[in-house]
């Protein structure tokens, strides 16, 4: 890494932990330093060191029209000309709140907050507000920020109760959470038999991206959502990741499936923090000032993360085009990589979303997932940064791809990918 990088690490480790604000900055996973960027344009990054990088990290998702659109920076300067937050209503929000209303029909309604986190913590909330039940399914791998009632990890069997996968989280805020396995059927049907009556609602990545990049099973979203309907319980699309990715109505649009309740964050923000939850009306008018669900937020909704929100999704509402060029794109580099890894490894690929996972077997859940060998791809990783290519930092995230990259930082990109395995395999 270049010296600045180094030297701005080395001070912000005294007085931030782990010197980073997000913990899979660090780079811990690599064994690396990490960078520290002081531009973006496009789709690349620009480290202070003065190095390029074409980037495939795009701020972990929301960059799907690459860095600094013209369109949504010049919009987002006007907006602080008047003023930065408000704590009152705006027009802006009521904009957005069409934009997605328009583009997901199953959020009839929705709440505007500050981050994914805060959109799926309210969301679940609301679902046990609504259905008067205390249990959650969620699924081994899957990640949906870091309220404490979701840092959890399965145990050896799918019908324990989680115990906390953190420090600072009482056991007690866990144990109405229960742990599936993301693709098995069968470990979802034992938790409705067991507790069928007390589940207030299942949540789950519709396609996993917090395990590497996992797709669903053919036929399984659709199980989630019969057998929730069966028991009266919620199906809640975390589409945090997914949402404006897959498609202009996010993963319900993809597979044609309906959730109760839809959170999204990322992309619908366009690069300001932001998050929103929404669903049926009968359900959302459970929510306080209409109903006793309670969720407040000083700059929920507020005028420069609605103003850059609009014009993302205004952009990818006038181009839907946009999903067949990033699906050609990703199929590409997932099509190269693994003509390069050959028996090395497995390629989960989907949109402009993608995963190289360092092993011969298929990854379909976290297990399989967690088979491959991290450092293998700490190493490919390493290469990758060396030669000017930013992926993730960690093997169990997402590879993006942006309308900002070319067809030559795609060309460059699978070059260099070629190139790392010409060299380690023997």
């Amino acid at each position: 890494m270049g010296k600045r990088s180094e030297d701005l690490f080395e001070k912000a480790s005294k007085k931030i932990p782990g010197g980073v604000n997000s913990p899979v900055r660090a780079f811990r996973a690599v064994g690396r330093t990490p960078l520290f960027i002081e531009k973006a344009k496009g789709s690349k990054i620009y480290d202070v060191d003065g190095k390029e990088y074409i980037d495939y990290v795009l701020s972990w998702g929301p960059g799907i029209l690459g860095h600094a659109h013209e369109g949504v920076i010049e919009a987002v300067k006007r907006a602080c000309d008047n003023g930065l937050t408000y704590g009152a209503p705006t027009e802006k929000e009521v904009v957005l709140a069409n934009l997605i209303t328009d583009s997901m029909p199953s959020m009839e309604m929705v709440r505007l907050v500050s981050s994914g986190t805060e959109a799926v913590m309210s969301a679940i909330r609301t679902a046990r507000g609504y259905t008067k039940r205390d249990k959650i399914v969620k699924f081994k791998g899957c990640y949906h920020g870091h309220a404490d009632g979701l840092l959890v990890k399965a145990g050896s069997a799918a019908l324990t109760c989680a115990v906390p996968d953190s420090a600072g989280v009482p056991a007690s805020y866990t144990e109405h959470t229960l742990i599936a396995s993301y693709n098995e059927e069968e470990s979802v049907k034992e938790l409705f038999q067991k507790y069928g009556e007390q589940i207030a609602a299942v949540i789950v990545e519709p396609v996993a991206a917090n395990m590497g990049v996992v797709l669903p099973k053919d036929g399984f979203l659709r199980f989630l959502r019969n057998i929730t309907k069966d028991y009266g319980s919620l199906l809640i699309f975390d589409e945090v990741i997914t949402g404006y990715r897959l498609s202009y109505g996010g993963a319900q649009e993809y597979y044609g499936i309906q959730a109760d309740i839809t959170t999204l964050g990322k992309i619908v923000g366009g690069g300001m923090p932001i998050g929103a939850y929404g669903g049926k009306r009968k359900i959302m008018e459970m929510v306080s000032p209409c109903g006793p669900v309670y969720q407040a937020g000083t700059l929920s909704g507020n005028p420069i993360a609605t103003t850059a929100g609009i014009m993302t999704l205004s952009y990818l509402k006038e181009d839907q085009n946009i999903y067949n060029r990033l699906e050609d794109m990703g199929a590409f580099i997932a099509d190269a990589i693994r003509s390069a890894g050959k028996e090395q490894v497995k390629v989960n690929q989907i949109g402009s979303l993608l995963c190289t996972f360092f092993t011969d077997k298929e990854v379909v859940d976290y297990d399989s997932a967690a088979s491959s060998d991290t450092r293998r791809y700490a190493d490919y990783f390493g290469y990758l940064l060396d030669h000017g290519i930013y992926t993730a930092p960690a093997q169990f995230e997402a590879m993006f791809v942006s309308d900002a990259h070319t067809k030559q930082d795609i060309e460059t990109t699978c070059q260099i990918i070629k190139n790392y395995f010409e060299k380690t395999i023997d």
